[in-house]
């Protein structure tokens, strides 16, 4: 892989990983095309390049960390003012932020556990983009429902483990290309009756350690088998930069549009883009 073409998969992970359009299905098309193009980059479907997405994934991490800072800091620091007055007081009911916390670790939880146990599937699927027209015609038709549903009424107390399941099963979903990760459970915030600003920022609180723990499952794997060749050391800290950077601004977009119930927008594109796949004017590079 070329920094060039680490650059370029950089900003279409950091573009796509909070536009609600899926980044690993645009990652994959890119791939493949460049692929055609006469590319000597592993197949996306390979543990190198499968390691490369997540790294890149990882970057856009950053991209939360910086927008959501403070709600960051401030529930890693009501969690452990929390826990440690849990500690002196036994009995003592448990804390919002703590319940918070447990609830994120819960979906993590369930999302793990599916990913390992379909994960093999969820890697055929790389290799084959048809399967995308599916999951993108999804994906837009849930996106154009939920500009429509009517105001939430949950706030960040009515997490229970009811939602945090339901979130976790949508972000284990998102595995397939073509199902945004942060569509996916922001629309299944949303349908569980979570208000829009709640279900944005549980949805990007729970990507760090789920994206963190695929990618330390997945470098292990990749350490276990062929290594990095074909992808490089280089190219992957070139695309974790660009993409950080790129995640940042897309992610401000993203909430904006969302808040203003304006998420339709990429429905059109989505349905699009499955058109051009699904009537072959991809056939033959993809």
């Amino acid at each position: 892989m070329s920094y060039l073409e680490a650059i370029i998969l950089g900003l279409v992970q950091g573009i796509f990983m909070f536009v609600p359009v899926s980044s690993t299905a645009h990652l994959v098309v890119t791939q493949h095309l460049m692929i055609a193009q006469g590319s000597n980059m592993p197949a996306p479907e390979s543990p190198a390049m499968i390691l490369f997405d997540l790294v890149v994934h990882v970057g856009t991490l950053v991209s939360i960390a910086i927008v959501f800072w403070k709600s960051l800091s401030t529930l890693i620091r009501a969690t452990l003012t929390e826990t440690l007055g849990q500690m002196r007081v036994p009995g003592q009911r448990l804390g919002v932020f703590t319940h918070l916390f447990l609830m994120g670790m819960l979906t993590v939880l369930v999302t793990g556990v599916l990913g390992l146990v379909f994960k093999r599937m969820f890697e055929i699927v790389f290799s084959a983009p048809q399967v995308l027209v599916f999951t993108l015609s999804l994906t837009a038709v849930l996106l154009f429902i939920t500009d429509r549903l009517p105001k939430r009424p949950l706030g960040i107390k009515s997490i229970g483990p009811r939602i945090a399941i339901v979130i976790g099963v949508a972000q284990a979903l998102a595995l397939i290309p073509g199902i945004s990760r942060s569509g996916i459970t922001i629309i299944a915030g949303l349908f569980s009756g979570l208000k829009r600003r709640w279900a944005a920022e549980y949805s990007f609180l729970v990507a760090i350690p789920t994206i963190l723990a695929a990618s330390l499952v997945q470098s292990l794997e990749v350490m276990r088998g062929v290594g990095l060749d074909g992808v490089g050391l280089g190219p992957m800290i070139v695309g974790f930069v660009v993409a950080a950077i790129s995640g940042t601004v897309a992610l401000k977009l993203v909430l904006m549009l969302l808040y203003k119930a304006q998420l339709k927008v990429f429905s059109v594109y989505l349905v699009a883009l499955a058109a051009v796949i699904g009537f072959g004017v991809l056939d033959g590079i993809i």
